[in-house]
């Protein structure tokens, strides 16, 4: 579903991702941690289309996001790290004007957006301006423009900031049912802790380079420390002898 093959992004000297590569399949909660600068957002916009890589290719769903980025696009639900929202808007013409970049059938989208925001408790808001909306409700609209297309590959860069304790029950839920009825979610999270629950697999990001993937025990092996939860292999693999 996603395929990375030695993605590489080089501003000046500074070369911010290193030949990374990684085949994600269909159904899979993949998991991608790494310290502050270590090149986890800047993977992501060019795995989203939004940055050009230096080197390497990005295939989503078999398709080329160079060569045929708008095709690739309208396979991805994205979710930024920053994203923006046009606040004079109302959450359902929010929905409406990305319903509409998606090429969403008319006819489909007024029950596809109810639906929508009942899941992420903001259909009672849905007429109210965004500007009136909490972050954690900006952040849960956010959530239903990037899934009103079902897309096939959902790309996920810190998901539970300003969430509160029930949006993160929620989040996590839906996670579980999107890979569940086969469609990929990649997620960047500085928690560990949730990596460690929800995660199938994970990828730990170091200085540009992709130094460790797998499951928790295969993660275990690569450190040598068998029995340890996430936070510590984290460690143990990132920080400095």
């Amino acid at each position: 579903m996603i395929s990375i093959n030695n993605l590489t992004k080089k501003f000046g000297k500074t070369l911010a991702v290193d030949h990374v590569s990684l085949q994600i399949p269909p159904g899979e909660i993949f998991g991608f941690i790494g310290p502050n600068g270590a090149g986890k957002t800047t993977t992501i916009r060019m795995m989203a289309g939004l940055l050009y890589p230096s080197e390497g290719t990005v295939h989503i769903c078999g398709i080329d996001m160079i060569q045929n980025p708008v095709q690739a696009k309208q396979r991805i639900g994205l979710v930024p790290d920053r994203p923006y929202l046009y606040e004079k808007l109302t959450g359902m013409e929010f929905l409406r004007f990305m319903g509409d970049m998606y090429q969403v059938n008319s006819a489909d989208f007024t029950q596809k957006a109810r639906d929508m925001l009942t899941q992420f408790s903001l259909l009672d808001r849905a007429n109210e301006l965004i500007e009136a909306y909490s972050h954690g409700m900006k952040q849960r609209l956010i959530m239903c423009a990037a899934l009103i297309h079902d897309p096939d590959v959902i790309i996920v860069d810190e998901p539970m900031v300003g969430l509160d304790p029930r949006g993160i029950k929620m989040v996590r839920e839906l996670f579980r049912l999107l890979a569940g009825d086969g469609r990929t979610v990649f997620m960047s999270t500085h928690t560990l802790k949730l990596a460690q629950e929800i995660c199938d697999r994970i990828g730990i990001i170091h200085q540009g380079k992709l130094i460790a993937t797998g499951t928790l025990s295969e993660l275990e092996d690569q450190a040598s420390m068998s029995g340890s939860d996430l936070e510590s292999i984290f460690f143990q693999l990132t920080e400095p002898v």
